[in-house]
């Protein structure tokens, strides 16, 4: 007789704790980033592995890990955006979209989420949004936010039936990142609507 598959449990981790899953959780980004829309490479997946220690460690980080046994699903992890504003990754598409003043009112101090990953056997299952929501359920006065790029049009879809609100809008050529607000974030009313 075959057993029951294991339940699913979300796990909610702060700081360094979830270091010691760096291997899995490099494995769920393989799976769920190396493959279309995003398209992603090996090299991609090993610098996000690279970075998680130093991710950590960042002020406000926590993750949230899908186990099922001894199988991890899938992850959201993220942590609190500093002030100023940064300069880096895609941090300047965002300010360019919100505009300077709106990104550090809206941004900073709020948690990011900087990454959801859900193996394609869990896909359509509720998990992503179970993460999402574990992920920033301790989010600073409800504040968080995320960005995504334009070229996943499922996964923005999947953010707005989330209830997160869309607070840029893609360049005319439709390429770039747009930035969410979560569904408790005070300025999503605020959010400009589209052209």
């Amino acid at each position: 007789m075959t057993a029951p598959p294991a339940p699913t449990v979300v796990r909610v981790l702060r700081g360094e704790d979830v270091v010691r899953h760096a291997g899995t959780l490099h494995s769920v980004y393989v799976d769920a980033y190396c493959a279309p829309p995003w398209n992603e490479d090996e090299e991609k997946a090993a610098e996000f592995a690279a970075r998680l220690p130093r991710d950590a460690r960042r002020p406000g980080f926590t993750a949230a890990l899908a186990v099922a046994g001894r199988d991890v699903l899938g992850f959201a992890s993220g942590w609190t955006t500093p002030s100023p504003f940064p300069a880096d990754r895609c941090y300047p598409q965002a300010a360019a979209g919100l505009g300077a003043g709106r990104a550090e009112d809206w941004l900073c101090g709020a948690f990011e989420v900087d990454e959801l990953a859900v193996r394609p056997g869990a896909h359509g299952s509720g998990l992503a949004g179970e993460l999402l929501r574990a992920v920033t359920a301790s989010a600073p006065e409800g504040r968080s936010w995320l960005l995504t790029s334009v070229q996943a049009p499922r996964a923005m879809a999947f953010y707005h039936r989330q209830g997160w609100a869309q607070a840029t809008h893609p360049s005319p050529d439709g390429t770039g990142i747009v930035v969410f607000l979560g569904p408790r974030h005070p300025a999503r009313g605020l959010a400009p609507l589209p052209l």
